[in-house]
């Protein structure tokens, strides 16, 4: 690895820490690269340099464009990149690459755009003469946390739109996906980000968080993360703002009248892809009893169809999990449902990193694949005889991110609209169904706020009042 792809970014230079930090192939164990790995001094360091960038909306917008060109010139070397570090297969780094690509552009378009509203003075009581607008201006310094597994999409969803705001971004990115962080916050460089409107910083959030907690320079947070980590950046903020993706149970109803071989092939790839890692991954797919049989059928040549292996390989569905620790907790908890009565339909193997796709029914309350977040490639069928149930049972969860609905009947699909506590739902999609310009956040314990550089580039700024009375 070259070093600027291995170094702490400070000031607008690269610098290389007083130890380093080891990243190992999730598929067969080998060191990928070693990085720098930063201390308290590394982050007072990056937060005496950041400075917010001086530059017009549109110069910011060019700056973002600009980084997107660069690392698109340079797909094949991120792709491989990606791929050693997270484990994901070829086909869900591709898609990685776009939706980084479509985020930095997006957000180059809101930087652009980004505008206050008018007031109409003139309808309140002694308004004559009076008008005024609002405008919005950016909160100084972003710290930005972010996950494993979306080491470049979430990065930019987290960066781009506070950079497009004219804040200072400090970025610490999972100590498991650096290097590719490092190549968008590389890009950045080369695009003409001024010094210091950039920082990375790597090492364990355990380590770093608190330091980047107890200085009150920063005025904003954003994370995606665990609930609980979620819930101890947000009391440690105070009254600064936070950004909260967290955990999910993701769930997706599939109604009598849908049909099974689209379901099964949604499932298939929402349940699976990046090896199920995703906080919207189907975890429990509630099912109609009069269609589940159909439905299981459809879902088990579906499932069984699916090529575990090793990631860097074309033909390869699923890759491992991020770590051989999470592979046996994850059969850990197949194994205990299977204990307690699960029948498996399908999978729940391992070999080393490597969860087979596993698809499960019979689970019931209780089961750690029922209660909690698995984050891996397992999918647990529960069959259905009235809809309130199985919005209440969805309900159930702590969490509330998103659903989905499978249905033709418009009633029904309203039905589940208005009464589903989850941030979005989505009919004739599964959970996992996103676009990158949509508001994307959750409920309860899945957190607050939004990801979508249109909703993000608000929250990261505030907004002023100016009023003038004009002298008759």
């Amino acid at each position: 690895m070259r070093e600027v792809e291995t170094g702490l970014l400070i000031g607008g230079a690269w610098r290389q820490g007083s130890s380093r930090l080891s990243i190992h192939n999730p598929f067969d164990g080998t060191e990928v690269a070693e990085v720098a790995r930063a201390g308290p001094e590394d982050v007072t360091a990056a937060l005496d340099a950041a400075r917010p960038p001086e530059l017009t909306p549109y110069d910011r917008a060019v700056v973002l464009m600009r980084a997107r060109d660069g690392l698109a010139a340079r797909r094949k070397e991120v792709a491989q990149v990606v791929i050693a570090e997270s484990g994901f297969t070829v086909s869900d780094v591709a898609g990685e690459i776009d939706r980084c690509l479509e985020t930095l552009a997006l957000s180059a378009e809101e930087a652009k755009r980004l505008a206050g509203e008018v007031v109409p003075f003139g309808g309140a009581p002694g308004g004559a003469g009076r008008f005024g607008y609002t405008r919005r201006e950016p909160l100084g310094i972003v710290v930005c946390i972010t996950p494993f597994n979306a080491p470049l999409n979430t990065v930019a969803h987290k960066i781009a739109p506070a950079f497009a705001a004219g804040n200072a971004v400090v970025l610490k990115p999972s100590e498991r996906t650096p290097l590719s962080a490092a190549m968008l916050c590389e890009a950045l460089v080369e695009a003409g980000a001024p010094a210091g409107s950039i920082s990375l910083l790597h090492g364990p959030g355990a380590e770093l968080g608190p330091a980047l907690l107890a200085d009150p320079r920063p005025g904003f947070y954003a994370f995606t993360g665990s609930t609980a980590v979620g819930k101890r950046i947000h009391a440690a903020a105070g009254l600064r703002r936070t950004q909260m993706e967290l955990g999910s149970i993701a769930a997706t109803i599939v109604l009598a009248d849908a049909d099974p071989g689209t379901v099964a092939a949604g499932i298939a790839a929402a349940g699976y892809r990046k090896a199920g890692q995703v906080c919207t991954s189907v975890q429990l797919l509630f099912v109609e009893a009069q269609a589940e049989p159909a439905v299981s059928e459809a879902l088990v040549a579906g499932v069984r169809a699916l090529r575990p292996g090793d990631p860097a390989m074309a033909e390869t569905d699923v890759g491992p999990v991020i770590a051989v620790a999470e592979a046996e907790r994850i059969t850990g908890w197949i194994d205990e449902a299977r204990a307690g009565g699960a029948r498996l339909l399908a999978g729940g193997d391992r070999d080393g990193g490597l969860v087979a796709p596993t698809l499960l029914d019979q689970v019931a309350p209780g089961m750690a694949v029922r209660d909690r977040e698995v984050f891996g490639p397992v999918v647990s069928v529960v069959p259905f005889d009235a809809l309130d149930g199985a919005i209440a049972a969805v309900n159930a969860s702590p969490y509330g991110l998103a659903a989905g609905v499978f249905t033709h009947d418009l009633a029904r699909a309203q039905h589940c609209i208005g009464r589903l506590d989850v941030g979005a739902v989505h009919i004739n999609q599964t959970s996992s169904a996103r676009a990158d310009l949509m508001p994307y956040g959750g409920w309860k314990d899945s957190g607050f706020g939004h990801e979508g550089p249109a909703y993000a580039i608000r929250e990261m700024t505030r907004e002023k009042l100016v009023s003038f009375r004009v002298a008759p």
